[in-house]
């Protein structure tokens, strides 16, 4: 069968038009699959790297006072400091630097509490980003504060300061430290 020559213009110009019709209706559900993969795959935040010091204990409890010494076991610190590491390391958001080998002496001498934010300057020399030092103030035997700090390792600013009170006694402290960085220190840098 032969087809006119205008016919076989039409049949074509009709062939090219649903063409490019389903070429824009294909590039059109493209884009909005692409869409939805950008709009649930937010923008991460970089890995900061945080070195972490040996948490810290002030003991102001009456025992300690009576005793001239605390009455607390440096096992419940140990579980203190390291449930602090790995709630940080957990997170996604810090990798965490142990700083507690470090041979400066306000580390050793567990008293960073007192040293105006030089740990920020021992944490830039193990390459961290941050540091963060905690301490216990036990007050009672089941009643106890716990404070963090975290410092810009390069300017020593206080980037963040947490603190809350709980009730337990040592062997409670390291879950007390894990709730105050889940539920405020993580929870602020929403």
């Amino acid at each position: 069968m032969h087809v006119p020559q205008s016919g076989k213009k039409q049949a074509r110009s009709r062939r090219n038009r649903i063409s490019e019709e389903i070429g824009l209706v294909l590039v059109l559900l493209l884009s909005f699959a692409f869409s939805d993969v950008v709009a649930t795959d937010p923008v991460k935040s970089p890995v900061v790297k945080i070195a972490v010091f040996d948490f810290e204990l002030e003991d102001v409890s009456p025992a300690a006072s009576l005793l001239d010494k605390t009455t607390s076991s440096a096992a419940a610190m140990d579980k203190v400091s390291s449930a602090a590491r790995r709630e940080l390391a957990q997170s996604g958001r810090y990798t965490v630097i142990d700083a507690s080998v470090v041979d400066a002496k306000p580390v050793k001498a567990k008293s960073l509490r007192n040293c105006d934010g030089c740990e920020a300057a021992i944490a830039l020399q193990l390459g961290a980003d941050q540091s963060l030092i905690g301490i216990v103030s036990k007050v009672t035997q089941t009643d106890y504060y716990v404070l963090i700090k975290i410092r810009d390792a390069r300017t020593g600013e206080l980037l963040d300061q947490q603190e809350a009170n709980f009730a337990g006694s040592e062997e409670g402290w390291a879950t007390g430290v894990r709730m105050l960085i889940k539920h405020q220190i993580l929870a602020s840098q929403n």
